[in-house]
C-alpha cells in the first residue's frame, strides 16, 4: 500500500461553480511498476453554487468565502493536497479579474493545484475525461465526441479508445442571453449574443421582452453552429456572425466514421433528462436560454440520432480536473535537487527527438537560456536503448555548452518513456555539466504549452499540463 493523497477539482463557470474532493492511494501497477492512483474515493461533492459576480467583474471576496467553505466541508487542508486542478470557464473566464481569481485559488490551496483562467482546450479535454472517457474506452473502435455545453461555451473533444485526439470550443451557451425568468425581459447580452441578434434581425436590448419565438430563432442559430462544427461544414462558420462564436476551431479527421455523441455541462444534464423522458423546466426558468437550447438539440436529427449516455454526467469539468489533470511521473526520475520543487508555469519550449538536427537543438537551448524562469523540452523516444540515450544526451549537452554560460534556472526534460534517470545522467555527464536538470519520465504532455511540477511524494512527482493546443 502506498501513500494516501488528496485530490481536488474546482470549476468556476458562467453561471455555477462547484468543488469535488477525493482520496486516493499511490500504487504501482503489477508487472510494469507504473505509478497509478488507486482506490479513488470521492469524499466530497459540493452543491452547485452561483458563481459570484460584482457588476462586470468576479466577486473575489465572495469567491474566497465559497472556496473556504468548500475546503472546510471537505476537510481538506490546503498543504495536504497532492494534485487536481481549478479552472475558470465560459463567461466567468472573460471577466477582467479572472486571473486574480486564479491567483486567489493558488494562494488558498498551495502549489499543488493547477489553477488557470480560460484554457478552452484544457476544458474540452478534462470534460471528455471526466464524462466520456470510460465509455470511450469501453468502445475502442468507435469515435466519440463529447459536447460540454454550459453557460458560456460549448467545449468539443473527439476521443478514440479513451484518448482525446481533437479539441475545439464555440462561444455558444445558455448564459449569453440573460433573462428575467418571469417577465422575459432581457437583463444582459454578451458581445457574441449581440452579434447573433444583429445577424438574425432581432432588435432587442436590455429591458425589452424577448418572445419565445425570438428565443427559438436564437437557439436555432446556436444549434446550426454546433452541427456545423461536428459535421465538418466549416464553411458555415465563416460568416462574420458565426465566426464570432468560434473560439477554437474544431475539425473531424478526414475519413472518420460518424461519431457517437455524449453531452456534459448544465445544458447536457437537461438533454439527458429529456432523453430519459423527464419533463424539462419551463423556458427561461433559469434566467437564460438553457432549456430552449436543450430542447432544440433534442429536436436536431444530427445531434440526437447517435447519443450515448456516460456513467457520470454531472460536474464533468471538476471531476476531470480532479482525476486527470494530474499525471504521475515514472519511478526513474532524474532529480538531483528535490528541494527546488515545486515548479510552476514552466513553458514547454520545444519538442525534440533523437533525429532532431543540431540547429533544432541549438534553437531549443537558446529559448531555454533566454527564459527568465526556466523551461521544458519534450523528448519523443521510440528507442530507449543505452546507445540512443547516450547519443541524445551528449547532443543536448553539446548544445548547452555551445550556448555559453548555462543559466541557473531549471531545465526540465519530459518523456513518455521509462528513461529519466539514464537520459539525465548522459545529459549532465553524470554530474560534470553544471545545470539544474530534472528529467520526468512516463508522462504525456498532450500538446500542452505549460507544465507544473509538484513536490515529491513516495518517490513520485505530480505533474500537470495546461495551455493545450486543439
Amino acid at each position: 500500500m502506498g501513500a494516501q493523497v488528496t485530490l481536488l477539482g474546482l470549476d468556476f463557470g458562467s453561471t455555477t461553480s462547484c468543488a469535488v474532493a477525493a482520496s486516493a492511494t499511490l500504487t504501482r501497477a503489477a508487472g510494469s511498476g507504473r505509478a497509478e492512483l488507486g482506490a479513488l474515493e470521492e469524499r466530497y461533492r459540493s452543491e452547485m453554487a452561483l458563481t459570484p459576480f460584482a457588476g462586470d467583474a468576479l466577486d473575489l471576496d465572495a469567491a474566497a468565502a465559497l472556496l473556504d467553505r468548500w475546503l472546510a466541508e471537505a476537510g481538506v487542508a490546503p498543504g495536504a493536497l497532492f494534485g487536481g486542478g481549478a479552472i475558470i470557464t465560459g463567461l466567468a473566464a472573460r471577466r477582467s479579474n479572472a486571473d486574480a481569481l486564479a491567483a486567489l485559488i493558488r494562494a488558498r490551496v498551495g502549489e499543488a493545484l493547477l489553477a488557470v483562467a480560460e484554457d478552452p482546450c484544457l476544458e474540452s479535454w478534462v470534460a471528455f475525461m471526466g464524462s466520456a472517457a470510460p465509455l470511450s474506452r469501453a468502445r475502442p473502435g468507435e469515435p466519440l465526441v463529447n459536447l460540454d455545453i454550459g453557460g458560456g461555451t460549448t467545449n468539443i473533444a473527439l476521443g478514440v479508445a479513451g484518448e482525446v485526439q481533437r479539441t475545439g470550443c464555440l462561444l455558444v451557451g445558455a448564459r449569453h442571453v440573460a433573462l428575467d425568468p418571469r417577465s422575459r425581459r432581457l437583463r444582459a447580452l454578451s458581445p457574441e449574443a449581440r452579434a447573433a441578434f444583429d445577424h438574425l434581425g432581432l432588435r432587442r436590448g436590455p429591458g425589452e421582452v424577448l418572445s419565445q419565438a425570438e428565443a427559438e430563432v436564437v437557439v436555432a442559430f446556436y444549434v446550426d453552429l454546433i452541427e456545423a462544427a461536428i459535421t465538418g461544414r466549416a464553411g458555415a462558420l465563416d460568416a462574420p456572425a458565426a465566426a464570432r462564436h468560434v473560439q477554437v476551431p474544431f475539425a473531424l479527421p478526414e475519413g472518420i466514421a460518424a461519431p457517437t455523441l455524449t453531452f456534459s455541462g448544465g445544458v447536457g444534464e437537461l438533454i439527458y433528462a429529456g432523453l430519459a423522458g423527464r419533463p424539462l423546466p419551463e423556458p427561461a426558468h433559469h434566467g437564460d436560454l438553457g432549456v430552449d437550447l436543450a430542447r432544440a438539440i433534442l429536436a436536431s436529427p444530427r445531434l440526437s440520432a447517435r447519443v450515448a449516455t456516460p456513467a457520470s454526467m454531472g460536474r464533468a469539468t471538476a471531476y476531470g480536473l480532479l482525476r486527470h489533470a494530474t499525471q504521475l511521473s515514472g519511478a526513474t526520475l532524474f532529480l538531483p535537487r528535490p528541494e527546488r520543487l515545486p515548479l510552476r508555469d514552466l513553458p514547454i519550449l520545444a519538442r525534440l527527438s533523437p533525429v532532431s538536427s543540431d540547429a533544432e537543438l541549438d534553437h531549443a537551448v537558446d529559448l531555454f537560456c533566454r527564459s527568465t524562469r526556466g523551461g521544458c523540452l519534450e523528448i519523443a523516444l521510440d528507442d530507449v536503448s543505452a546507445a540512443t540515450l547516450k547519443r541524445l544526451g551528449a547532443r543536448i549537452a553539446g548544445a548547452l555548452r555551445r550556448a555559453g554560460s548555462i543559466p541557473e534556472h531549471p531545465l526540465v526534460l519530459l518523456t513518455a518513456k521509462n528513461a529519466g534517470k539514464t537520459l539525465g545522467g548522459y545529459v549532465t555527464g553524470w554530474g560534470a555539466l553544471p545545470i539544474d536538470l530534472l528529467v520526468i519520465d512516463e508522462v504525456k504532455a498532450h500538446g500542452a504549452r505549460f507544465v507544473q511540477v509538484g513536490r515529491l511524494c513516495d518517490q513520485i512527482l505530480p505533474v500537470s499540463f495546461y495551455g493545450m493546443t486543439p
